[in-house]
């Protein structure tokens, strides 16, 4: 194993509980017992916890605690959440297999796939706006966190992404812009919330928006490399589907050499922004752990 793959492991072991914790407490009583069974089914499936955990990691860097950025790592794990089974859906990638189970519109139906997803984002903002914060901070988070999920962030990339389907050709250019607003808007707001909340300085928080922004290209571009080149079995998911799909992606565009060394760049630009905070061994590590990961 990696230094870096040890340091990621060592933050997930120190961070997960913290997080798994509290991430279905919300969904395990209520009126609607089987919507909240399918938030909890997607919610319980696993995965690295990218973004709540650079939330939390990115407190720490400025000189806060994960404790203080808590209820926004719990938000952006929701809104990622959501992100997921609603992308499943017929109407948009169409997948029947999300990190080696059946996506949760093959379990529970279209219609409580999509209401899950909407009550995920719903939770997202009710957790960040009820927690014992700061005023200043909890508007900023809240802003934040609309800028990245919201038609100028995520939902705006899905968006461009499903229409680049229909186009007969793009360039490097509007992929990069599918991707920053698509994968990299949310990431970017995990950082910078997970600054906020840790009371960053302003120079601090723009260190890591721009880190945010060069891991968010970083994690697109492996993605698109491992679509191209993995199995089901490795992804948990069907491999090649972008492809199957018409979608535009980096192996497409500039050969596979040619994405691996985009990923090389983005990589590195990430690590130059954080040269200037006081608390960035972890955040060094997820950015060369990200780039190496086999899913």
């Amino acid at each position: 194993m990696s230094g870096a793959a040890m340091q990621v492991q060592a933050d997930l072991d120190r961070l997960l509980p913290l997080l798994d914790t509290a991430l279905t407490a919300p969904f395990r009583a209520g009126e609607a017992a089987r919507l909240g069974e399918a938030m909890r089914y997607s919610l319980e499936a696993g995965g690295k916890r990218v973004r709540p955990v650079l939330c939390l990691l990115a407190a720490e860097a400025v000189g806060g605690t994960a404790a203080q950025a808590l209820p926004g790592a719990l938000a952006l794990e929701y809104v990622h959440t959501y992100s997921l089974i609603h992308d499943d859906l017929p109407a948009m990638d169409d997948d029947d297999l999300r990190r080696g189970r059946p996506t949760n519109h093959k379990v529970f139906g279209e219609g409580h796939a999509i209401l899950a997803g909407d009550a995920l984002l719903t939770e997202a903002f009710g957790v960040l706006a009820s927690a014992d914060l700061e005023p200043v901070r909890r508007a900023e988070a809240l802003a934040l966190l609309a800028e990245g999920a919201g038609w100028r962030g995520m939902a705006g990339g899905q968006a461009l992404d499903l229409e680049g389907e229909t186009l007969e050709a793009y360039d490097l250019g509007h992929l990069r812009l599918i991707h920053r607003l698509k994968t990299g808007a949310l990431l970017r707001a995990s950082l910078e919330i997970g600054a906020v909340l840790g009371g960053a300085a302003p120079a601090d928080r723009a260190a890591l928006r721009a880190y945010g922004e060069a891991i968010g290209l970083a994690f697109q571009i492996q993605d698109d490399i491992l679509d191209t080149t993995a199995t089901d079995a490795d992804l948990g998911k069907r491999a090649g589907k972008d492809a199957g799909r018409g979608k535009i992606t980096y192996p497409s565009l500039l050969g596979l050499d040619g994405a691996r060394n985009a990923l090389s760049e983005a990589t590195e630009t990430a690590l130059c922004h954080l040269a200037s905070l006081p608390n960035r061994r972890s955040l060094e590590a997820w950015a060369r752990y990200l780039a190496q990961r086999a899913k």
